[in-house]
């Protein structure tokens, strides 16, 4: 029987087995892959998740610094996340988490769901009615899941990718969702995709403890758009310290910050533009007009922006530099 064919089939014997069944999933239909992790050593906590689904990032991961993070996919009860990270910031491991959420889940054949704590305790649950291939693979400080999948191979790529990927927590997961789609990933396609990360321990502070929250809601290729992301993430982790540093006075350090954007994003005329800012600042007027010329040449609005800059003490200039700025073509 053709392959196609067979997976039609199946699919409508499977749906109408929900159908027929006791215990009807009542959530959406997130069949995904998705990886639950902890740096071993900044501690940081991260989810990252596709599929072929819209807006995958507004229901399956889940994340509090200090805690743990949460993937509940399959037919989704999205009731896990909020509820499983409670569990553990009352000292549930997520084996004991997970389990007490099942026990109380009639649906708990249909679901996916993957635990992780602050200290890198993970668990994982593949539901026996979860669509084939599916499965999970978990170890200290990740937990890798998929349903719903081209081959049984993609979890066990994804946990290989992960240890084995050097850098930051959100490179190395988003390295395992490379390895999911490069082993043939959802069966359906692609389409969204979402990244988070937070702190190990918690400031009590929200804004502070959400180091990255990234998503692709719609996209052909969802997982590259999210590397592409959080590669302009990196850079403008520079532009902030760079921003700091201006407010205090530091030019030297904002220069620098500013520079080291530029060269992640050489083509972004905001970090170009800055970066000549700071150039002035730090007395090396010279180096700075090619870049503002450059500016200047794409969008004249940078240009009209340039003497607004002088009040507020951003520029420092004299009236001679800035008559020259103003008189580049």
């Amino acid at each position: 029987m053709p392959t196609k064919l067979f997976l039609v089939l199946f699919l409508i014997f499977t749906f109408f087995e929900i159908l027929n069944s006791q215990t009807l999933p009542s959530g959406p239909l997130y069949h995904t892959y998705s990886i639950v992790a902890v740096d071993s050593i900044t501690g940081e906590i991260g989810a990252a998740v596709q599929s072929h689904w819209f807006s995958v990032g507004s229901i399956v991961t889940w994340t509090e610094a200090g805690v743990g993070a949460v993937a509940t996919q399959s037919f989704v009860n999205p009731a896990y996340g909020p509820e499983g990270l409670a569990l553990m910031k009352q000292g549930r491991s997520p084996r004991e988490a997970l389990e007490m959420l099942l026990q109380k889940d009639e649906g708990r054949e249909f679901r996916q769901v993957a635990f992780i704590d602050a200290s890198g305790n993970s668990a994982a649950h593949t539901g026996s009615k979860c669509i084939l291939e599916a499965g999970h693979s978990y170890g200290k400080y990740f937990s890798v899941q998929a349903n719903l999948m081209l081959k049984n191979t993609v979890w066990s790529a994804m946990e290989k990718a992960f240890r084995y990927a050097n850098g930051p927590l959100a490179e190395r997961m988003v390295a395992a969702l490379e390895a999911a789609q490069e082993e043939g990933g959802d069966i359906r396609g692609k389409q969204s995709a979402a990244l988070l990360v937070v702190r190990g321990k918690s400031s009590g502070k929200i804004w502070e403890d959400r180091l990255i929250d990234l998503r692709v809601e719609d996209h052909p290729d969802p997982v590259q758009e999210i590397k592409r992301l959080l590669k302009v993430f990196r850079a403008y982790e520079h532009m902030n310290a760079g921003d700091v540093a201006v407010e205090k006075g530091d030019e030297k350090l904002a220069l620098q910050e500013y520079g080291a954007a530029q060269k992640l994003q050489p083509e972004n005329l905001e970090m170009k533009y800055w970066q000549a800012v700071s150039l002035v600042n730090t007395g090396k007027f010279e180096m700075a007009l090619p870049i503002f010329k450059e500016v200047f040449a794409e969008d004249m609005n940078w240009k009209i922006l340039t003497p607004r800059l002088i009040s507020p003490g951003l520029l420092v200039i004299s009236k001679d530099q800035l008559q020259q700025l103003m008189n580049l073509p």
